[in-house]
Parts: C-alpha cells; sequence; structure tokens
C-alpha cells in the first residue's frame, strides 16, 4: 500500500496501532487511546531525531534552518502558544502543539467547523462537502479541513469560492505540498484563508503524522462534521479526537447499499447529530435557531441545489429531484425530511414534493 493510500486510512484497530508502534524506527512514541476504540500513534515533531549519529544531527539542523528561512521567505511564519494569533481553542486541547508554521492569513477569531470525509469520495460525496462548506463560509463560519484528496480538497474550495475563510491542516512541512496536484489551490488559499502544520519545513507526508494532524483540526473547531466516511476512513480519528476533545460531532447520512457511508453511519449510531443541511450546524453553533431557514421564502435561487430542484409551487417527485441534483435516494430523503421539518419543504399526496410559495 502507497504511503499515501495509507496515510488517509490511518484509523488501524488497537492491536495493528500497537504493533506498528513497536516496530517503528521514527523515534519515541505516545500511544493515545481515542473513545472510538482508535488508538491514534502520536509522535513529538520535536523529537523526531532522537538516536541519530551527532554528525547526521548536525547535518539535519543545518539543512533544516535553511528550510526554515526559505519558507519565511515564502510568506511562513512561526506561531507559538504565548503569542495573540495562537487558537484559544487549541491550548485546550491534550498535547496542544508547542509551535505552528502557517502561511496566508492571520487565523480568524471567529467560529470554525471540520468538514472531514473520504480521499476517494463520491460525486454526491462531493457535493454535499461543497454545499455545507458553501453554507458555512456564508454565514461567517471558517472552515477547517486537511488538504487531502476528496472532501477536503472540495470543502477548501467551495468556501473559497464563496468568498469566505478557510484553514487547512497539513500532516507534512509547509513547504511540502501534498498532494502535489494541489499547488494551484494551495497558493489561492494562502491568499484568502491559512495554512497551517506543526510540522517542520521539509518533512514529508508520513502515513504516522496524518493521525496527529487530525487532532489539531479537532482542536481548531467546534465541531466536526463528517460528510463521507468508510470503516477505515481518518476522518474517524478525526471524530474520536474531537470527542476526546469535547467538541461535537455531525454526520451526514448516506445510502445503505454502499460501504462508503459505515463510518458516518457508525456514528451517527452512537450519537453522532445527524445532519440533514447546513441550518443543522448553523443552530448548534448558535447562529441559526431551529426551524429558522432564511430561503423558506425566497422565490429566487436559493444556492441550495435541493430547493433549487423544486420550483415554487410545482409537485415534483423523487426520481426527478434526485436527476435535477445528481443525489442518491437516501440522501436526498434524508436532506427533504430536513427541509419538511424546518417547513421549507411539504409532502403532497402520491409521495411529491412540493416548495411552498410566499402566500402559503
Amino acid at each position: 500500500m502507497s504511503v499515501a493510500r495509507e496515510a488517509e486510512q490511518a484509523a488501524l484497530p488497537a492491536s495493528a496501532a500497537a504493533s506498528a508502534a513497536g516496530r517503528s524506527r521514527e523515534g519515541r512514541k505516545q500511544l493515545a487511546t481515542c473513545s472510538a476504540g482508535i488508538i491514534v500513534t502520536a509522535i513529538r515533531p520535536e523529537e523526531k531525531h532522537a538516536g541519530c549519529q551527532s554528525t547526521q544531527m548536525r547535518n539535519d539542523l543545518s539543512g533544516g534552518r535553511e528550510r526554515e528561512e526559505a519558507l519565511r521567505a515564502r510568506g511562513g511564519r512561526e506561531i507559538f502558544p504565548s503569542d495573540a494569533e495562537y487558537p484559544a481553542l487549541l491550548r485546550e486541547i491534550p498535547r496542544p502543539p508547542n509551535r505552528l508554521w502557517a502561511r496566508g492569513l492571520s487565523l480568524a477569531t471567529g467560529p470554525a467547523v471540520a468538514v472531514v470525509g473520504a480521499r476517494r469520495a463520491s460525486r454526491a460525496g462531493l457535493a454535499a462537502a461543497g454545499h455545507l462548506a458553501r453554507g458555512l463560509a456564508r454565514a461567517g463560519v471558517t472552515v477547517v479541513s486537511g488538504f487531502a484528496r476528496g472532501i477536503d480538497a472540495a470543502a477548501h474550495r467551495a468556501a473559497l469560492e464563496a468568498g469566505g475563510t478557510t484553514v487547512a491542516v497539513f500532516g507534512c512541512g509547509l513547504d511540502v505540498c501534498y498532494p502535489p496536484e494541489h499547488a494551484g489551490l494551495l497558493e489561492e488559499l494562502v491568499r484568502s484563508g491559512t495554512a497551517l502544520s506543526e510540522f517542520d519545513p521539509g518533512e514529508r507526508p508520513l502515513p504516522y503524522y496524518f493521525p496527529i494532524r487530525n487532532r489539531i483540526i479537532a482542536g481548531l473547531s467546534r465541531l466536526v462534521l463528517v460528510v463521507e466516511a468508510a470503516d477505515r476512513s481518518g476522518s474517524l480519528i478525526t471524530a474520536a479526537a474531537a470527542l476526546e476533545q469535547g467538541r461535537e460531532v455531525m454526520a451526514v447520512p448516506g445510502s445503505v447499499l454502499t460501504d462508503r457511508h459505515h463510518g458516518a453511519h457508525a456514528l451517527i449510531r452512537d450519537g453522532a447529530t445527524l445532519i440533514t443541511g447546513v441550518e443543522d450546524v448553523l443552530a448548534s453553533l448558535g447562529r441559526l435557531p431551529l426551524g429558522e431557514d432564511p430561503r423558506a421564502s425566497a422565490d429566487g435561487p436559493t444556492g441550495d441545489p435541493v430547493l433549487d430542484a423544486l420550483p415554487i409551487g410545482e409537485s415534483c417527485p423523487l426520481d426527478a429531484i434526485a436527476a435535477r441534483t445528481g443525489l442518491q435516494p437516501a440522501v436526498l430523503l434524508a436532506r427533504l425530511l430536513g427541509l419538511e421539518v424546518a417547513g421549507v419543504v411539504r409532502r403532497a399526496e402520491g409521495g411529491l414534493f412540493v416548495r411552498p410559495g410566499r402566500s402559503c
């Protein structure tokens, strides 16, 4: 299995993680048991050279200083716990990072939500992540994710497209663009958001760095939203870290006909909040009262693909709405149910759905 695949599927059973930790040659490790029954192998970045020969250490230090200076020349900066920019929420977590590297804007002080999920996401999953991130960004919420392929990238892009702020937490040094095809996204992101890492410049994206990274994604956020996750998805480590930190976990339901959603469904079964739309997240943040949807009486385009697929006053069958939105029926039904509870959509005879007009 490649490094990239291992990094994104780093949620291991406890016995496998303990065995892997015992075989590692990268210095001392901590094993932090998360509430989801997953053991996260954590390596303190400052300890990574323990046991090296003194000559090698001098070479590494010399090269490290050069890489640090090169990163500073590209706008990189260090953030320490004593600095005003160091996020207050991050100070509260177990094992907060002793130093962060950052590129881009100063870290926002407003509410932040982590949007995480599968690297090999479905088209519906990417659409859901983009829709949720876009809605959060428009409401002034910072979108936090891990800069990986799939759900992470969709969330970052949607937040930027909406004119909002997003934070990308790296599992490597900030001077290493991983995955490499995200180079364009990175440059756009540091103009309107922030790239962040606790790893030194030059650190490669090693598999066990990603679980360490995930605790920071959760630590920066008021809550963690899992969009699409299979049984061994790395996003489950982020959810476990959030629970350990006392943060809320939410999950988007999906079809039972595929294993893409097994992890998200397990979270919901174990108590995570089921999400049917961005208003659920905003309500949890206190930015939108429950049951209140500012789009409920809008007569024009809403930005919500489900509502826009329902012309006001027109009764539509489920398959027609699915064809217009591209959403899987199970996901679409959950979304329609949430809109029905909010009073934005009502169910008509014959299993049809209708979006009432202003006069209704």
